[in-house]
């Protein structure tokens, strides 16, 4: 099953996106809120968490416009509003479940079970997660193929996972740190090195002369995918 976490606290996103992987979930993340409306307006998912506090966009803004699309993703707020006039108006706006900060883990995880067996939600049969599209690129994640420019470029399970990872988050900062949870979690650390040869790598084959980059580098903090 798919959540999409919609945090801006790092310290708060990146232990309870480990936790839920953890659990079987697959977890996207966005630290703000135009990115996280964007991105649960374009992909299916079974449950959205949301932070109310957002920079650019609040959770309270992107739970009614969802809302008002039709789509019926079940929503769990997270904050730290804490008056029963901000529960209810949260929940008037069409939030499922809400969720004090500083909350346990394990309030957290039966809430997520809770919710997720209450609103299964199904997947058009047309969809395919493993599919990603940014600009002139295309990926197919399942058979490690990448189309650009009329051309197939061949990668290989490593590249293909990092190349979903970035693809998955266009126009966000992704730090070294998150890139190495993703791809290596936390028994395989490899040194700096390791990732910036494979991003030269993918730059390789999905940047030939001519092309509009998309992987940029952000010195000293990680990557940006995008135009």
């Amino acid at each position: 099953m798919r959540i999409l976490l919609v945090d801006d606290e790092v310290e708060l996103t990146e232990p309870l996106s480990r936790v839920l992987s953890r659990e079987g979930y697959t977890v996207d993340l966005a630290t703000d809120g135009h990115l996280g409306c964007e991105l649960a307006r374009q992909n299916p998912y079974d449950l959205l968490i949301l932070d109310w506090m957002l920079p650019q966009k609040s959770g309270l803004e992107i739970c009614q416009e969802l809302r008002s699309q039709s789509n019926r993703t079940p929503i769990l707020f997270l904050t730290a509003k804490d008056t029963l006039d901000d529960r209810v108006q949260g929940l008037d706006a069409g939030a499922d479940d809400y969720l004090m900060k500083p909350f346990e883990l394990r309030e957290l995880l039966a809430r997520v079970r809770a919710l997720l067996r209450r609103y299964p939600v199904t997947e058009s049969p047309v969809t395919n997660s493993n599919r990603l599209q940014v600009a002139d690129l295309e990926l197919d994640a399942e058979n490690q193929l990448a189309y650009r420019g009329g051309r197939i470029i061949d990668l290989s399970e490593k590249e293909s996972q990092l190349l979903a990872y970035l693809m998955r988050y266009p126009g966000q900062l992704l730090t070294h740190h998150q890139i190495h949870q993703h791809l290596w979690g936390e028994g395989e650390q490899p040194s700096s090195n390791v990732l910036a040869a494979q991003i030269r790598l993918l730059r390789r084959k999905i940047e030939i002369t001519g092309e509009t980059p998309l992987i940029h580098t952000v010195y000293g903090k990680g990557y940006r995918f995008g135009e």
